[in-house]
């Protein structure tokens, strides 16, 4: 078991949701890692690279790589930065052989927050926990990084009952800058997906990525009684 972690809170968690960091750390240490918090993270690239700007986009990879390469394992509490830093890096630096290198054996350490949980740790429900939830999958989180059973063992494991939605793995129209540039077909997709979580008629929505996360809180209708978290919440919530 790895003894000491980097967290990558990513830039949604760090300027619009603190309390996804605070309960990732909150969890982690409670099941026995040790976690630092590199202070000169910053925004993975993500953005820069999905709009064409690649020399951008290396400045922040090549800094990211650089923080967090001397750890042994590097937790990130969001499924879209974790693939796009897993799959992206390495061709972003095609032609520069040393930092091709060092992206690849960077990003081998790179795990999502509940991939990194799944598999080193079974996590304990606090007593009487229970909560019925629905689970959406996010785009990047299961078709980039490929996890889509790690969350939920996770939120059985703490007494969640899950309530599946009908197409948990449709996008929820968030897709970064698609949201700012396509906004009438982006909120039209939200829409969409929180009728299908509301049709499962569980109470809580659950979500592992910032970004997803963000667009439902956003264009949730003030009158629906339905709770939007994230993953790393509800786990440190109900995990004893």
């Amino acid at each position: 078991m790895t003894q000491k972690i980097a967290l990558f809170v990513t830039c949604l968690v760090d300027q619009i949701f603190p309390e996804v960091g605070v309960a990732s750390v909150k969890l982690l240490r409670r099941y026995g890692f040790e976690v630092d918090f590199p202070k000169g993270q910053t925004c993975c690239g993500q953005p820069f690279l999905n709009s064409g700007f690649i020399p951008e986009a290396q400045r922040l990879a090549r800094q990211t790589i650089e923080i967090l390469e001397p750890y042994d394992a590097v937790v990130i509490p969001g499924g879209s930065c974790t693939g796009i830093m897993r799959k992206d890096y390495q061709h972003l630096f095609e032609g520069l052989p040393e930092w091709q290198s060092r992206a690849a054996k960077t990003t081998k350490k790179f795990y999502e927050l509940s991939e990194f949980l799944a598999a080193n740790t079974v996590l304990q429900p606090k007593k009487n926990a229970k909560l019925s939830v629905t689970y959406h999958d996010s785009c990047h989180m299961l078709r980039l990084a490929g996890i889509k059973t790690q969350p939920r063992q996770l939120l059985r494991q703490v007494g969640c009952e899950i309530q599946e939605m009908e197409e948990s793995d449709r996008c929820c129209g968030f897709g970064g800058v698609f949201s700012v540039r396509m906004g009438e077909v982006s909120r039209a997709m939200t829409g969409y997906k929180l009728k299908q979580a509301h049709q499962s008629q569980a109470p809580v929505l659950v979500t592992s990525d910032p970004g997803c996360l963000m667009q439902m809180k956003t264009h949730q209708e003030t009158q629906e009684p339905l709770r939007v978290e994230h993953l790393a919440v509800i786990l440190e919530e109900l995990a004893a």
